[in-house]
């Protein structure tokens, strides 16, 4: 930890490819704040991404990095973590790659509750691959593939997470700076899994859940008598569909991390000089 970081240390030098206006750049500028501000360095920060518009951003961060491949950057982060508790690993990653092919691991990696946040860029449409509907697109939101609107109710992530025994939830919206760096700082000093979805909009396919709508419709729940510590309210806040709630819904103060629970100390990081005995021969009967 360093209290020397600023989060221009955590730019890279490669200029983004996302549309102008894109609900990414608030989302990626929250997070690099958020790692200065708790004190992480480029040099221990481990960035994972998954596939989309969002899995981009490995690039466009400096830290260490790894654009894995689709839905599947929760295990990589597992692994990073486990193997090295002293980075601060975060994955990143869309609605389309962590609610859709992502979502067992999803589910698993809030169950194992490893220290690490998920900080996840919510835009309700598949942007990359040109606007297609997504898991949470609304059931009357039409494309080009769904004319008539999916016909099926949107998925609900932080439904999933707190039914999965998630020990930390939190809603931002990456057009509110200061609210959406001060939500991923908190993910981050949670002793555990950090997962935050943030209101991301795509301004080039989705023309109805935009700046305007979500900055007319968000609640933040500072503004409430929210008890984030209730499961109880954190349900009844995640149901309630007539309302774009930001704000932490649920934190567990007695959360105990995977490694912690499970005896796992020091770190698999260091190896040895010299491969283990046999490891050539073993290498070499895969060519």
């Amino acid at each position: 930890m360093s209290s020397d970081v600023h989060f221009t240390d955590f730019k890279s030098d490669k200029q983004p490819t996302w549309c102008p206006g894109c609900g990414d750049f608030g989302t990626m500028n929250g997070m690099m704040k958020a790692l200065s501000e708790t004190g992480n360095h480029p040099d221990e920060t481990f960035l994972v991404a998954g596939i989309g518009c969002s899995g981009k951003i490995g690039t466009y961060m400096h830290s260490y990095a790894l654009h894995g491949v689709h839905g599947r950057a929760l295990p990589v982060g597992t692994g990073v973590k486990i193997a090295n508790p002293d980075l601060e690993v975060m994955v990143a990653g869309g609605d389309g790659d962590g609610y859709s092919i992502g979502v067992g691991h999803f589910i698993h990696a809030v169950r194992r509750n490893v220290d690490m946040t998920y900080v996840v860029m919510d835009n309700r449409i598949y942007g990359l691959t040109k606007g297609q509907a997504s898991p949470t697109s609304r059931e009357d939101f039409e494309t080009s593939t769904s004319p008539e609107g999916t016909n099926v109710p949107p998925v609900n992530p932080k439904a999933l997470a707190l039914s999965a025994g998630a020990t930390f939830i939190a809603q931002s919206f990456s057009s509110d700076s200061q609210r959406h760096t001060e939500l991923v700082r908190q993910a981050i000093e949670h002793d555990g899994f950090g997962f935050v979805n943030v209101y991301s909009p795509c301004v080039t396919f989705n023309d109805v859940d935009t700046y305007d709508y979500f900055r007319g419709s968000i609640v933040d729940l500072e503004d409430t008598d929210h008890d984030s510590g209730s499961f109880d309210q954190a349900k009844d806040r995640i149901l309630d569909s007539d309302k774009e709630y930001i704000g932490v819904l649920y934190q567990d103060d007695d959360s105990v991390p995977y490694s912690e629970r499970e005896g796992i100390e020091g770190s698999m990081a260091d190896i040895p000089d010299g491969a283990p005995d046999g490891a050539t021969d073993l290498v070499r009967e895969f060519y």
